[in-house]
């Protein structure tokens, strides 16, 4: 989906949205979006996106940024604007087009009148300094912090890409299964010389995936454990829904998917970012006055960000909780990819229905994040 920009990403969904649930675009208070590699090419996406699908002038929008755990902050922040009554109808969503992020000059407008100007990579870059160098010292990027926590927690290759194969797996039998069809909105692409071609499910996906396919695969890093076929997917996506206050649900003809629980957000070590969702977790499960690990087994099901097989795993050593059966049914990062502002709100989406689907109450979506950050929140179906 590279020629599709990232205000057409949002739009479609914001409109597709908007039309499945029956809502007047009129009372919808606020737009809160997610983006992490954003540009003044569309500045203030929430605001962008709701011009742009057509939405009443008056509706404003606003744009957030937490990195990796972007798309799930801005559902808190849509959740936080309707407890407090600054709200009632809230719509937040995450996008990213990955494809689409630019390189990029510091130099340019003062300095550099004649000779080579540098140009960064803005995908690269963001990796790179997602920590005060200074105080920590420079980090390659994100495949650095996986490799740290291979280390740390005697995560081998093999663990890595078993990992990452059952992945791939769950997510195409979950795609054959119809398990996405009601989550997912088709996106137009445009093509030159024909009719724009409709995109309909995810193209990352890799069934034919096995640990001794993956094993073929070369290290990123001489000598570890990270390769391309188990970390995450770059891609380009866009998700939302619609927060709405309890009081008026029946107002607005509405029957809620889920009920958002508790959350809360911390910091870690930036070149262990990966970790986060372990003191993410325990945080939140002192704030509900619960150990982590009884937290955990009152889930029905799961969600943890795969932005690498050996991250999950070490989140998994972390907390001491290795149920497979409740975590990641259907994929995720390393099968459906990772398109930074986006993926926490497809991981509310994909819990919310698969709570439904097998007739659960209560899930766990949970996230590491770039620069050293951890978030995790709970959703009940009632």
């Amino acid at each position: 989906m590279r020629d599709v920009p990232v205000e057409d990403l949002a739009a479609t969904v914001v409109r597709a949205l908007l039309s499945a649930s029956g809502v007047d675009p009129g009372r919808v208070d606020d737009v809160v979006f997610a983006q992490s590699y954003a540009n003044s090419e569309v500045p203030c996406v929430g605001r962008w996106a709701a011009l742009h699908a057509g939405l009443p002038i008056g509706v404003p929008g606003m744009q957030l940024d937490r990195r990796c755990g972007g798309g799930l902050q801005a559902l808190l922040t849509a959740g936080m604007m309707v407890q407090t009554g600054a709200a009632d109808v809230v719509l937040a969503g995450g996008v990213e087009s990955m494809s689409r992020i630019e390189y990029y000059s510091t130099a340019a407008r003062w300095g550099a009148r004649a000779g080579t100007v540098a140009l960064y990579d803005r995908l690269d870059r963001g990796r790179e300094r997602s920590q005060p160098e200074a105080r920590f010292g420079p980090i390659s990027g994100m495949v650095e912090t996986a490799e740290n926590l291979a280390a740390d927690f005697g995560i081998d290759r093999a663990q890595a890409d078993a990992y990452a194969a059952r992945s791939h797996q769950r997510a195409a039998a979950a795609w054959k299964d119809g398990r996405f069809d009601d989550e997912v909105v088709p996106v137009e692409v445009p093509r030159r010389r024909e009719g724009p071609l409709l995109v309909t499910a995810d193209e990352g996906v890799r069934p034919e995936s096995t640990p001794e396919t993956l094993a073929g695969l070369r290290p990123i890093r001489e000598g570890g454990t990270v390769t391309a076929g188990n970390a995450s997917q770059q891609n380009d996506a866009a998700a939302a829904c619609l927060v709405v206050a309890e009081d008026r649900l029946s107002e607005l003809g509405l029957e809620p998917l889920g009920y958002l629980g508790s959350w809360t957000a911390v910091g870690c070590e930036p070149s262990r970012m990966g970790i986060g969702p372990v003191p993410a977790t325990a945080k939140l499960a002192a704030r509900v006055g619960l150990s982590p690990r009884e937290l955990l087994d009152g889930m029905d099901l799961v969600e943890l960000n795969e932005a690498f097989a050996v991250q999950v795993l070490a989140v998994l050593e972390g907390w001491g909780w290795h149920d497979h059966d409740r975590l990641n049914v259907n994929g995720s990062g390393i099968s459906l990819g990772h398109p930074i502002g986006a993926t926490g709100m497809r991981m509310i989406t994909t819990l919310l229905h698969e709570l439904r689907r097998r007739g659960g109450r209560k899930g766990l979506a949970t996230m590491c994040i770039g620069g050293g950050q951890g978030l995790a929140a709970t959703i009940e179906t009632r």
